[in-house]
């Protein structure tokens, strides 16, 4: 059965992360289909708070809507809000992001990443919810050749920490699971994007050094590809799986049959150059790239392609949107944001 929106009347519903790109996309989504949500977010600088804040203002316009400011690695800082909120679906997308970032500071992915998701397993634990989904990332297939990265693939070869983080909750997510029969989703989200996204992502950084006129680094030449997935088919895939816990042992995604936690990739099944981004930047834009050629980058990976075999059967839907339509909306949103012509 494909959910409607009208299946989420009455649900409560707690999203962590909130503020984020996804988790605020996700936020409205769910409110839009009559949940309940409470949000928590601890608002890292990572990047411009002020972004995180203009996300929370448009939620804060949904009766339905509360914030909880929150550091969700901190001991125990869950309980009273889990005790309060009695959700009954939960989906987990605090995390600390980016691939290169990692290099620098691996411990705010140690706290972050695999403490936080500690927090929320322990949470779910002392206070089982209907169904726990959480976000994990395509960095897991690593160094990985084979395309396109299916579920079942092994991915041992991680080259991040970020990556390493992400596969160290899947595993984590798979024990409770086994152990105390949680409810677990886990999303590989393939390279998301669209308004409000995050401002360390390339084709945000690729818009902004179009408009000023500065050079855009194009790591190996920009012939890297990557499974660009538009922001609201992401969270419309969360949003039909949120009243689609795991519920028969031999279901889409299952990582073992008798344990009820599954795996899907969230992607676009449609891999593009990097380079054919700046060529539709350039289009939507009207301005003229500067090419900064650079080597390939410590931590990155020449090619992501997500099957989403598994999701379809799933759920019914995938993700579609041609990048082409999902570059002109971003384009159109980032200049009316920043105020540009």
């Amino acid at each position: 059965m494909i959910p409607s929106e009208t299946d989420l009347a009455g649900q409560r519903i707690l999203v962590t992360g909130a503020a984020g790109f996804i988790g605020a996309a996700l936020s409205h989504r769910l409110l839009a289909g009559g949940a309940e949500v409470a949000g928590a977010d601890n608002l890292s600088d990572y990047y411009d708070t002020a972004l995180k804040r203009a996300r929370l203002a448009r939620l804060a316009e949904h009766a339905g809507f509360r914030f909880v400011p929150l550091d969700i690695a901190t001991p125990g800082a869950l309980d009273a809000l889990w005790a309060e909120v009695k959700p009954d679906v939960v989906v987990h997308l605090a995390a600390q992001a980016g691939v290169r970032y990692s290099l620098d500071n691996p411990r705010a992915y140690a706290t972050t990443n695999v403490g936080g998701f500690l927090e929320v397993l322990e949470a779910a634990r002392h206070r089982p919810v209907r169904h726990l989904i959480y976000a994990s990332s395509s960095s897991v297939y690593g160094a990985n050749t084979k395309v396109p990265f299916q579920e079942r693939d092994p991915v041992e070869q991680p080259v991040s920490l970020y990556a390493a983080t992400k596969r160290s909750n899947e595993l984590m997510a798979q024990t409770y699971a086994h152990l105390y029969g949680l409810p677990l989703t886990g999303l590989r989200f393939f390279t998301v994007y669209g308004p409000f996204g995050r401002p360390d992502m390339a084709y945000w950084k690729f818009t902004r050094a179009l408009f000023a006129g500065e050079p855009i680094p194009l790591y190996e030449g920009g012939r890297l590809w990557r499974d660009f997935t538009y922001v609201d088919e992401i969270v419309e895939a969360i949003a039909r799986l949120t009243v689609a816990p795991p519920a028969h042992a031999e279901e889409p995604g299952r990582i073992a049959a008798g344990v009820p936690h599954r795996l899907f990739n969230i992607g676009n099944d449609s891999p593009v150059m990097v380079n054919d981004v700046v060529r539709l930047l350039e289009r939507f834009t009207g301005r003229t790239a500067i090419r900064q050629e650079l080597p390939m980058q410590p931590g990155d990976v020449e090619r992501t392609w997500a099957d989403v075999s598994l999701l379809r059967a799933a759920i019914g839907f995938a993700p579609s949107t041609p990048l082409e339509v999902g570059l002109e909306r971003f384009v159109t949103w980032y200049r009316s944001y920043h105020g540009l012509n």
